[in-house]
């Protein structure tokens, strides 16, 4: 049982989510009975049904614990948790509003923060990730100073909620031991991975409007600085722009390997293989599933080839085609 069941939204630990859906489960069961279906002790397992018993959850009768209906008993704690949540939502565009009422008057030293320690600079980056809504764009640097691929949970996190990631690695990255797997991983997950001979720093941007750009002091204590809508922002922006137009994009071919794109507008085979089955009418999932590819790789390869050709529709891709020598 982990913090992240399924109830947890509504206030319920592990332990009582459990202990509910075995009760639910039964016409009726003593705490001993629940005890030793749960696995747990039977202290620990009278406690959440007495937790269960006062949120509404769960009536004693006779010595025997009943569960409550789940539309009856829930659908209040959800109502309730909806409301908190819509409330939320409103404070937080109100608090959005304010700050960027008074982001003109900030003074400098207010627009850039300075972090220290792993843990810290760990937690930022994940909040950068996790607030984004559109677009993370980063720069790898073949030195990792506190947070390494591996540990980039709100990577994936990012790509599930459809948000774009555009990276640019440093060519050293790929040779280093599993930075071609890692680099592999990232573009079946969805993302847009370029490689360039050289990357001048480690830059993370999310949504065009707040960057993280880590650094090393001289005590060699890990320590990033948190760059907010700026001019400083701006001009990192147009670094990040500027070696995501020199750098290769990297694709997957047919058999799983990394594969650099020449920038002549070439197509790659599995481009190809693509467009081709594109053209012929099957959906986006029957060609994943096809060249055995993620669905999302194949939007992203599709979206890859409109801009190469020039266009914004499908349509409009498959005329294009036939006029080149894509088709």
């Amino acid at each position: 049982m982990t913090d992240t069941s399924p109830l947890a939204a509504l206030g319920l630990r592990p332990i009582e989510e459990a202990t509910y859906r075995e009760l639910v489960a039964r016409p009726a069961a003593t705490t001993e009975e629940l005890a030793a279906a749960l696995d747990a002790t039977v202290p620990a397992t009278g406690a959440a049904l007495t937790s269960l018993h006062g949120l509404g959850l769960a009536a004693r009768s006779g010595g025997r614990y009943i569960a409550s209906s789940p539309t009856f008993a829930l659908g209040p704690l959800v109502t309730q948790r909806r409301d908190q949540l819509r409330r939320a939502e409103l404070e937080l565009a109100n608090l959005a509003a304010r700050y960027r009422a008074t982001a003109a008057d900030r003074a400098a030293g207010d627009l850039v923060e300075v972090v220290t320690g792993v843990d810290v600079i760990t937690r930022r980056f994940a909040q950068l990730q996790a607030t984004a809504t559109d677009e993370v764009q980063a720069l790898v640097t073949a030195t990792t100073l506190a947070v390494s691929r591996a540990d980039n949970a709100a990577e994936i996190e990012g790509l599930g909620r459809g948000v774009r990631y555009r990276v640019v690695i440093e060519r050293t990255v790929l040779e280093q031991e599993g930075g071609a797997a890692d680099a592999a991983a990232a573009l079946a997950a969805g993302e847009e991975v370029r490689v360039a001979e050289h990357v001048p720093i480690k830059l993370v941007i999310a949504d065009r409007a707040i960057g993280v750009l880590p650094m090393a002091d001289e005590s060699n204590q890990p320590t990033a600085i948190v760059v907010h809508r700026s001019g400083l922002l701006d001009a990192l922006q147009a670094l990040f722009d500027a070696v995501w137009h020199r750098a290769l994009p990297l694709t997957l071919g047919p058999d799983g390997a990394l594969e650099e794109q020449s920038t002549d507008g070439a197509l790659f085979p599995l481009d190809r293989q693509v467009l081709a089955l594109l053209l012929a009418g099957l959906t986006d999932r029957a060609i994943a599933s096809q060249l055995g590819m993620s669905m999302r790789t194949v939007q992203r390869r599709v979206q890859r080839m409109m801009e190469l050709a020039g266009v914004r529709t499908r349509m409009q891709l498959g005329w294009y085609a036939a006029q080149t020598e894509w088709a």
